[in-house]
C-alpha cells in the first residue's frame, strides 16, 4: 500500500494460494491476480525496474517458471507416513491398546450363527470392549467361543521408530536439525549447541540474506538511493562461538594495525593506532 507521496506506506503478506501470476510478453510476471471470496483484484508487478506493488519471493522450482517449490512438497511422502503412523497409534489406543483379533464361534459344525446374530454380536463387542474408556476390560465369552489374537504387536511393527524416521526426514527438508524438534538420537548438550549453530548458519541466515537482498533491490531504492536493510549478526546468541573465533583471529593477526583490527570488529579508530605494534614502538 502506498501513501499520498507515492512511496510504500505499508507492507503485508499475501496468501500464496490466493495469488495467480499473470505472465507478461517479456517472459516475466506482468501482474498478480489476488482472489478473495470470488472477488478478483489485479496488482501491478513491474519486475523490470523493481517498482511494482508486489514483491514475489519464492524458492527454486525445477519444473515451474512462476511458482516456487515449498519444502513441504518435497517432504509430502514423509508427512503422509508420519500422519499414517499417528492415525494407526490413535486407532490402536481407541481399540484398547492392542491389535484386533478374531472371535471364533462354534468349533463344531452344528454351531453356526445367522447373519443377524453375527452382526448383533459384533455390535455388542464394539460397544462393550472397544475405545479408550473400555481399555483393559476382560472379555467374557459363553458357550462355544474362542478369542484368537491376530496381527503383529506394535513392537514387531516398530511404528514408533518409523514415526521418528519420518519426522527426521521432514525436519531435514526444512534444514532443521532433527534433535531440535524432539527426534530422539544423539541429543547431548554439545550436539544440541552445534545443532543450533548449524540451524542459523545453514538455514536461517541464508533465508535472511535472500529476504534482505530482495527488499534492498525492490523496496529500499523507493525511499533513498543508498538506503540498505540489514541485520546485526553479532546479536544472535547461537552464533557467539563464530564471533569469538573471528575476533580471536583478528586479534592475533600480526600484519594488521590496531585501528584495522578495531574497524574489522565495528569499533572506532584510536589515535596512534595506524602503525603496526604501536605499544612496542611507543616503548622504544
Amino acid at each position: 500500500m502506498r501513501g499520498l507521496d507515492g512511496k510504500p506506506a505499508e507492507l503485508y503478506p499475501l496468501r500464496p494460494d490466493r495469488v495467480k501470476v499473470i505472465p507478461g510478453t517479456a517472459g516475466i510476471p506482468h501482474a498478480y491476480e489476488y482472489t478473495v471470496s470470488g472477488m478478483k483484484r489485479i496488482l501491478r508487478g513491474d519486475s523490470l525496474n523493481h517498482r511494482g506493488n508486489v514483491l514475489h519471493l519464492k524458492l527454486f522450482h525445477p519444473l515451474n517458471d512462476w511458482y516456487g517449490m515449498s519444502p513441504i512438497e518435497a517432504a509430502a511422502c514423509s508427512i503422509d507416513q508420519h500422519n499414517a503412523v499417528a492415525g494407526h497409534n490413535l486407532a490402536l489406543l481407541q481399540n484398547g491398546g492392542r491389535p484386533s483379533g478374531a472371535l471364533i464361534i462354534g468349533q463344531n459344525e452344528s454351531h453356526h450363527l445367522t447373519q443377524e446374530q453375527r452382526e448383533e454380536l459384533r455390535q455388542d463387542v464394539r460397544s462393550l470392549y472397544e475405545g479408550e474408556l473400555n481399555a483393559g476390560r476382560v472379555l467374557v465369552l459363553e458357550g462355544d467361543f474362542q478369542w484368537k489374537e491376530m496381527g503383529l504387536s506394535p513392537k514387531d511393527l516398530d511404528f514408533i521408530k518409523g514415526k521418528n524416521l519420518s519426522a527426521r526426514e521432514i525436519s531435514q527438508s526444512y534444514g532443521v536439525p532433527p534433535m531440535l524438534v524432539g527426534v530422539p538420537g544423539d541429543a547431548t548438550f554439545s550436539n544440541y549447541k552445534e545443532a543450533r549453530f548449524h540451524l542459523w548458519e545453514d538455514t536461517i541466515l541464508p533465508l535472511l540474506d535472500h529476504l534482505t537482498d530482495e527488499i534492498n533491490l525492490w523496496l529500499a531504492p523507493q525511499f533513498e538511493r543508498n538506503l540498505k536493510l540489514s541485520y546485526d549478526i553479532d546479536k544472535i546468541p547461537a552464533l557467539a562461538q563464530r564471533r569469538e573465533e573471528a575476533w580471536a583471529k583478528i586479534a592475533n593477526a600480526p600484519f594488521l594495525t590496531l585501528n584495522e583490527k578495531r574497524r574489522a570488529v565495528g569499533y572506532a579508530p584510536l589515535e596512534g593506532g595506524d602503525v603496526l605494534n604501536p605499544l612496542k614502538e611507543n616503548w622504544l
